[in-house]
């Protein structure tokens, strides 16, 4: 049984580091596929963005000196690492994985283009999509939210290490209560801060449902996708 269809899966390249400081911790990267083929094998067509905040951050190289269009240049190649990462693990299961770059760097990647994904989504073959939207300025869950809408995704799932959308910053704040579900008007409201504005707008303007969950905790994806509440439903 399944809720959704077709989804887009939003991963920070944090994630990936597991308990290192920096990079990608293969045990974490295993653990990630091993969840994301369950929820394949009920047959959801799976697109996955994946930040490069574990190799290097945009604006994080602006504080320390760098150009911040050449820092954000070096953030969307950090996401092709981590993208090909991904396809690596899927591929060495037998599973068939795209991935595409807004940017042209055959013959490491596919350049984007919609059609093309839309027709290995519906070959069950995995499709992650890498480089940010090519621009610098833009984050990753813009690129999340822009590939969601493209390809008509049912929802977009953005895993964290938070269980789902609180009042205020739960490691900051114990009395932070945690919503179930919440409308964008309310997030708004509350100004709380679950992606990026554009992003977000993005989505609200779309009618594109958010679903925030725990990624970390194993299972949870599977649970979510056969209906079960996880995390937190942000809908219109």
């Amino acid at each position: 049984m399944k809720k959704y269809n077709r989804i887009l899966l939003k991963l920070s390249g944090e994630s990936l580091m597991g308990q290192q400081n920096t990079g990608i911790d293969p045990e974490h990267l295993h653990t990630y596929i091993e969840q994301i083929l369950k929820v394949r094998e009920l047959g959801v067509q799976i697109g996955i963005v994946i930040g490069g905040g574990n190799i290097f951050r945009g604006l994080s190289g602006t504080k320390a000196g760098f150009d911040r269009v050449k820092g954000d240049y070096m953030g969307m190649l950090a996401t092709v690492i981590n993208g090909l990462a991904l396809q690596s693990g899927f591929q060495s299961k037998g599973i068939p994985a795209r991935v595409f770059t807004s940017i042209r760097m055959e013959p490491v990647a596919e350049f984007w283009n919609r059609d093309r994904v839309i027709e290995a989504l519906e070959k069950n073959e995995i499709c992650i999509f890498s480089a940010g939207t090519g621009n610098p300025f833009f984050t990753t869950d813009t690129t999340a939210a822009l590939r969601a809408v493209e390809i008509k995704a049912e929802a977009l799932l953005k895993g964290t290490r938070v269980d789902g959308v609180y009042s205020a910053d739960p490691e900051k704040d114990p009395t932070a209560t945690k919503f179930d579900s919440i409308s964008f008007d309310e997030v708004i409201k509350n100004n709380l801060r679950i992606m990026d504005q554009t992003a977000f707008t993005m989505c609200r303007e779309n009618n594109l449902p958010i679903l925030v969950f725990d990624m970390d905790t194993p299972g949870n994806l599977e649970k979510l996708i056969s209906g079960q509440k996880i995390g937190t439903l942000v809908e219109n």
